[in-house]
């Protein structure tokens, strides 16, 4: 239990004085219970709310390794944008990546559903966003070192860009909408959710199982960044990011620096 802690601290000190960590600090996780003792720790000693979380993918073997493919990190709340244009920090000296997201959001009082068909998992929906999410952590190898290590620093989640809300989305196939990521100005990705795996109402269906497992509480409500559509596309301070969503909108956001907090 030391480890767990001394690495959630480190990552946790890391995030609030805006630095890099040139190397994991400490032994990393071999699986995802470890690599979530290690996130519930943090999120522990960070104490901020949380008001969403993001699901992420794990591919193909690691799936099969770790014994699930997804991975599931918290959003937040006062990383949360609610603002077109926003400016989205990350950490310079770490690892830094835009990726265009469907959100979703739980509505109160399902803390406790487990939907098993898509018709069961809107009935628990009362919002669905298009979005960006601002996949940012101190350690520059987050992604790299495999999956249980991306879900030991929060999921390498650093912000959230909510944008205009997908009016009709109960009557929308949403792994049909066609999704663009720019990057000033630039093409760098372009897909459809039916890429992943069940999509996105899928994420939501395994984000209420592992949170329930884990004993945390979202009887509130909770957003659901539902997975990287086009890709993980690295960014750096000063570019400027847009994710465009057929013929429903587009978000934008600049990325700038982290700092002191």
């Amino acid at each position: 239990m030391g480890d767990i802690r001394a690495i959630a601290e480190a990552f946790v000190e890391a995030r609030r004085s805006a630095r890099g960590l040139p190397e994991y600090p400490g032994k990393a996780p071999a699986d995802m219970a470890g690599a979530y003792r290690i996130q519930d720790a943090a999120l522990e000693i960070d104490g901020r709310s949380v008001a969403g979380w993001k699901v992420g993918r794990i591919n193909p073997p690691l799936d099969a390794q770790l014994g699930t493919n997804r991975l599931a990190g918290p959003i937040f709340a006062d990383t949360v944008v609610w603002e077109d244009a926003a400016e989205m920090p990350v950490f310079a000296d770490g690892f830094a990546a835009a990726e265009a997201e469907l959100l979703l959001h739980i509505a109160p009082g399902n803390a406790s559903a487990r939907p098993a068909t898509d018709a069961e998992t809107k009935a628990v929906i009362d919002e669905v966003r298009l979005g960006i999410e601002i996949a940012s952590s101190p350690y520059p190898g987050i992604n790299t070192d495999g999956p249980a290590v991306t879900a030991s620093d929060f999921g390498n989640n650093h912000g959230l860009v909510v944008g205009s809300a997908l009016e009709g989305w109960q009557d929308i196939d949403l792994c049909a909408i066609p999704v663009r990521t720019l990057i000033d100005g630039e093409e760098v990705g372009a897909a459809t959710a039916a890429t992943m795996l069940d999509g996105p109402y899928g994420a939501v269906r395994f984000l209420l199982a592992n949170l329930a497992e884990r004993g945390i509480d979202i009887s509130g409500g909770t957003w659901v960044s539902s997975g990287a559509i086009t890709g993980v596309h690295p960014v750096i301070p000063g570019q400027r990011v847009e994710a465009v969503f057929g013929t429903h909108g587009s978000v934008h956001c600049k990325i700038g620096t982290a700092k002191v907090v």
